[in-house]
């Protein structure tokens, strides 16, 4: 059954103009038809469709399950952008399907890739919690710089997985299960050692994400995947 995302369908009880167009024109749905809506917010719906309008499609809402699919848990990824926006997209989708909750771009020393489009990003995060019927659409910050991001207080673990030779842990043996966490992520040259030491020096854990070097993209679907796992397999 087709899944569409309407943050107010409660209150409106019709889908946004750009779900509207999709139902009508592009499925050829009529009323009758059956659809499921998530808010974005936790709440998962099972509809039936009154008006097929291309854009006000209405719906009588049959049932909602509310908090569908909550965790005990909160994972926030902090992460460089890539110089290639595509790559970074493809992060943003993959976690989100994986279960991230927040996601914040964060600009480094060595960052390649200073300016992020959240509303692109946004729309990203939302068609891919649509895809793996997930009722929450992770939260997604405006880019900031690494400096600042440090100094603001978080709840949880605080994680930071760079490549440098030190004593570092792997993240599956660190992270706690039933934890909410933060992971810093870097751009593809890494921190640099003088925002390694601010983060350690703010409590952030130093980790390993396994043996291989990874790009950062990558970096950030395995200590997202990682953390999901822990949970999933306690």
């Amino acid at each position: 059954m087709a899944i569409f995302y309407a943050p107010e369908i409660e209150k409106t009880l019709q889908l946004p103009e750009e779900e509207s167009q999709h139902v009508v024109k592009v499925l050829r749905m009529k009323e009758g038809d059956k659809i499921e809506i998530i808010d974005g917010q936790g709440t998962f719906y099972e509809a039936e469709i009154t008006l097929a309008h291309h854009k006000r499609c209405g719906v009588k809402l049959l049932s909602a399950v509310k908090e569908y699919g909550k965790r005990d848990f909160r994972i926030h990824i902090a992460i460089a952008p890539t110089k290639n926006i595509e790559r970074l997209e493809w992060f943003a989708e993959k976690v989100t399907e994986i279960g991230v909750d927040e996601i914040t771009p964060i600009i480094c020393d060595h960052s390649e890739r200073k300016v992020v489009k959240h509303d692109r990003l946004e729309k990203i995060l939302i068609s891919a919690a649509k895809q793996s019927k997930k009722a929450y659409i992770p939260k997604l910050n405006e880019q900031t710089e690494l400096k600042q991001f440090l100094k603001e207080k978080r709840e949880g673990t605080l994680f930071i997985a760079h490549c440098y030779e030190q004593d570092k842990k792997e993240l599956s043996k660190t992270y706690q299960s039933g934890t909410d966490a933060t992971l810093l992520i870097g751009p593809e040259g890494d921190f640099s050692e003088d925002e390694v030491s601010q983060a350690l020096g703010n409590g952030y854990i130093p980790v390993s994400l396994g043996q291989s070097r990874l790009r950062t993209e990558t970096a950030g679907v395995v200590g997202c995947h990682t953390m999901v796992l822990v949970n999933e397999l306690r």
